[in-house]
């Protein structure tokens, strides 16, 4: 039995100029592959620089390249992997004060809070309400998504380059 195929997308959303070849190189190390980004100016964060880049693997190659990418100072990134055959699709986000938030998501893009996950904040809020709502917050990964918001219409029309996952 083969490995279902999958796709999604890595958005590099600030890195340092000399940071720039290393994310290649990590991402051309999952994929096996070569891989030149096309880089352009981040004005969110002048002196940073930003790309995205669509990508096509297996299965979990999104989860290999967050973790190949992760870790980096001055690095913002997200990771897409659109749902395949049995798996649902995810999403991971990294910045620098907050680390690494992973989602599962629908077809949509959007995020999937499992009944055991919003048990567990109900049961941690015990009665009280701001407590379940913090907890809601982390699970629907707020924090990450108010960082990274204006780094994301900074790559608006930005073009993207299609790679393939050598098999």
């Amino acid at each position: 039995m083969s490995a279902s195929m999958t796709r999604g997308v890595i958005y590099i959303h600030s890195a340092s100029a000399a940071l720039c070849p290393h994310l290649e190189w990590a991402i051309q190390e999952v994929l096996g592959q070569p891989v030149k980004m096309d880089w352009s100016d981040q004005h969110v964060s002048p002196g940073l620089r930003r790309a995205e880049i669509t990508w096509t693997g297996l299965q979990g190659t999104g989860a290999s390249l967050a973790t190949a990418m992760r870790g980096w100072q001055h690095l913002r990134f997200e990771v897409t992997e659109d749902p395949s055959e049995g798996c649902d699709g995810s999403r991971w986000s990294f910045t620098p004060d907050l680390g690494i938030f992973h989602a599962t998501v629908d077809v949509a893009g959007n995020i999937m809070v499992s009944e055991e996950r919003i048990r567990w904040a109900y049961e941690k809020g015990d009665g009280n309400a701001s407590v379940f709502f913090q907890e809601m917050s982390v699970a629907l990964g707020e924090a990450w998504d108010e960082e990274l918001e204006p780094f994301r219409h900074a790559g608006d029309d930005a073009p993207v380059r299609w790679l393939n996952q050598v098999v």
